[in-house]
């Protein structure tokens, strides 16, 4: 039987062992892991002769039998003090492999609306996420997805009240302990912001060990009617781990997403965003920053569907390179028959550190509509030599200018996160990244 075969059963396996645990569920959740099962295993693991993954092969992981992560003892708040925003007041859920982990958590039961795990609604109020959960994430044209929602085991419920704004973000932490080499998790989280409503969400997943894992990971944000939100997401794991995600956007009339993403770490590392402006004036705004070097490889893959007219959405993702990393990048913007006087636009800028580095970038529009003002490109260049030249003549050292110049290739991103101690946090990952050895 050939490896990748038999990778397959194993997580058939571990879905037919997790039987009984899904019998305490609701009977539509049943059917949603039922489903997502039967995708997967009728798809399996994409491989390079898909377009969507033509630069990125995820044979490292579909050759290993990764087993669901077991719950984990003795994680303690220094242990992940370092992924925590302590100047932020508002709510705080922590998910130690997959898990939620109360004694780590930190929630106001006077705010307004719904932060939880999913496995405390499942247990109290079902009703409130049957609408959502595994419902609008593109399973059938993401395996990885339908695996999550077939296997995980808990998650967060972000529901923020209509008519109310939050003040403060509401943070999610979800930490790998590493504790067994070839461990995986799939952590799933659900943003329902309704009608009139306005919130923010620091997403962060991390590793606290050095063996491989595999974090696979969904989130869905549904923005109701005039919904503003607000979504931060940090991938910090282990060099030696896999990371794959899916971000589903779903859009109401006049309503406002902004997404933030940064990787820094992974071995392999791969990002999806779907978005789908669902009704008119939806406005979309998606940033992307990703920092690698030895031979980390992180693909952002987006893609965002005008369906109505009205609507605007704009995209820049940028890519610092070193040693022998590689980036990928892939975007794609649909507008619709019926999507008129469309404001579309989608940039990739990619900064090469080393003659090693690589970088493969395809921005792409599918327009069907002639009313609409749409555009996309991509560069990929070094160092400015003269300008790092005129550093050096002012008494900046080499190393010193290189970096200089860096972060201000990066900054006007950093500049658009409107909390001050996200942005500060992003900054200083950053500035740790370019002063050590680039290509070890």
């Amino acid at each position: 039987m050939p490896a990748v075969a038999e990778q397959l059963n194993t997580y058939l396996e571990t879905f037919e062992a997790q039987a009984e645990a899904r019998q305490a569920e609701p009977e539509w959740l049943v059917e949603r892991r039922n489903r997502g099962m039967q995708q997967f295993a009728e798809r399996g693991f994409p491989t390079t002769k898909h377009e969507e993954y033509r630069y990125t092969s995820l044979a490292p992981i579909a050759k290993v039998s990764f087993q669901s992560a077991a719950e984990a003892a003795g994680v303690t708040l220094d242990d992940i003090e370092p992924f925590l925003y302590g100047e932020i007041k508002g709510d705080r859920l922590v998910f130690v492999n997959g898990r939620f982990t109360p004694s780590l958590s930190s929630i106001d039961s006077a705010l307004g609306g719904t932060v939880t795990s999913i496995r405390s609604l499942l247990e109290d109020e079902p009703a409130t996420i049957e609408p959502h959960l595994a419902r609008h994430s593109t399973e059938r044209d993401n395996p990885l997805a339908a695996l999550n929602s077939a296997l995980f085991a808990d998650g967060a419920v972000v529901r923020i009240p209509a008519h109310e704004a939050w003040d403060a973000p509401i943070q999610l932490v979800f930490v790998s302990t590493a504790d067994a080499p070839n461990s995986a998790t799939h952590p799933r989280v659900l943003i329902i912001a309704e009608r009139d409503s306005e919130g923010s969400v620091i997403e962060t997943h991390c590793g606290l060990g050095e063996t491989p894992y595999w974090t696979n990971a969904v989130t869905e944000i549904i923005a109701a009617p005039n919904a503003r939100v607000d979504h931060y997401r940090l991938q910090q794991e282990s060099l030696s781990a896999f990371h794959t995600s899916l971000v589903e956007i779903h859009q109401g009339r006049d309503s406002n997403v902004t997404t933030h993403s940064v990787s820094f770490g992974g071995g392999l590392v791969r990002n999806d965003v779907e978005v789908v402006l669902e009704d008119e004036n939806c406005e979309c705004t998606m940033n992307g920053l990703y920092a690698v070097n030895g031979r980390q490889h992180v693909d952002n893959r987006t893609r965002v569907d005008h369906t109505k007219p009205h609507c605007s959405s704009h995209q820049l993702y940028k890519g610092i390179l070193d040693g022998h990393s590689r980036g990928v990048f892939g975007g794609k913007i649909i507008v619709r028959p019926d999507a008129q006087k469309t404001d579309a636009f989608q940039s990739n800028k990619n900064l090469l550190l080393s003659a090693d580095a690589e970088v493969n970038t395809k921005p792409q529009l599918e327009i069907d509509a002639n009313d609409v003002k749409c555009s996309h490109g991509a560069t990929i260049g070094q160092i400015d030599e003269e300008a790092a030249f005129y550093l050096r003549s002012r008494g900046i050292g080499e190393s010193e200018a290189r970096s200089l110049l860096t972060y201000a290739f990066a900054a006007d991103l950093l500049e658009r996160m409107k909390f001050e101690p996200i942005r500060k946090r992003f900054e200083s990952l950053l500035m740790t990244r370019l002063i050590r050895p680039g290509g070890k």
